[in-house]
């Protein structure tokens, strides 16, 4: 099943040309194709996704797809619940690390290591190389996986007793013995 973009906020992208261009590539499957609607690194090849799901989801693969040259990305590593990350974050050992083939009809899957890119939260995808262009294009990100709502988790208020009194736990009908000594 394909990740729908509702269920996912995208944070942050770092290093795009346009402030927030980086939600224009999550679209719906029907409009992958649609080359009108791109992400372009702005000073070199480097750009970065950060964005958390409303729920819990069960990554098993992804499809990258580029114009078609040298702006087409080629290494990805992907971070599963450590958004929001920086490049300086980045540089440490991903989950899972792709090299990535030029693609501009979205027929290449990627298939993640399932065990552990289970429950995940939040995604970072980290585009370090492309094939030799100064900027990184790309037309068209699909998360393939299995979503599950989020569970809506409430705060619980409760008072613990170091040293519990016999007099805070009266009981109707119970002898007091709190009044008796013990020699």
């Amino acid at each position: 099943a394909v990740v729908s973009t509702q269920s996912a906020h995208y944070g942050r992208g770092l290093n795009e040309e346009g402030e927030g261009d980086g939600v224009k590539v999550f679209k719906p499957w029907d409009q992958r194709l649609d080359q009108t609607l791109f992400v372009e690194s702005d000073l070199d090849e480097e750009i970065l996704f950060n964005f958390k799901f409303t729920g819990s989801v069960k990554l098993k693969g992804f499809l990258v797809i580029g114009e078609g040259g040298e702006k087409d990305p080629r290494h990805l590593k992907v971070f599963k619940n450590a958004a929001p990350m920086t490049f300086d974050d980045a540089r440490r050992k991903a989950d899972q690390d792709f090299d990535l083939n030029h693609d501009t009809n979205g027929v290449v899957e990627y298939q993640t290591k399932v065990t552990r890119f289970n429950n995940c939260e939040s995604l970072t995808l980290y585009f370090d190389e492309n094939f030799g262009g100064e900027t990184t294009k790309i037309c068209y990100i699909g998360l393939k996986g299995d979503f599950t709502e989020g569970q809506k988790r409430g705060v619980v208020i409760c008072n613990y007793e170091s040293r519990p009194q016999l007099k805070d736990h009266k009981q109707p009908g119970a002898t007091d013995f709190s009044s008796h000594g013990v020699s």
